[in-house]
């Protein structure tokens, strides 16, 4: 059940949130909500793939 919640949550993330690895922008120069959002997606594909 979790697994399943993460993979839906993924799927919404990846047509509302903006995508920082298509843009190439380089992570030691964003700003912090950007930042913050990247590993917020990280967060949710890792629970997603597995756990």
């Amino acid at each position: 059940m979790k697994k399943t919640f993460f993979k839906s949550l993924a799927k919404i993330n990846k047509m509302l949130l903006p995508s920082f690895t298509k843009k190439r922008l380089d992570l030691a120069k964003v700003k912090k909500w950007q930042l913050a959002l990247f590993g917020y997606r990280l967060w949710v594909t890792k629970r997603a793939l597995g756990d």
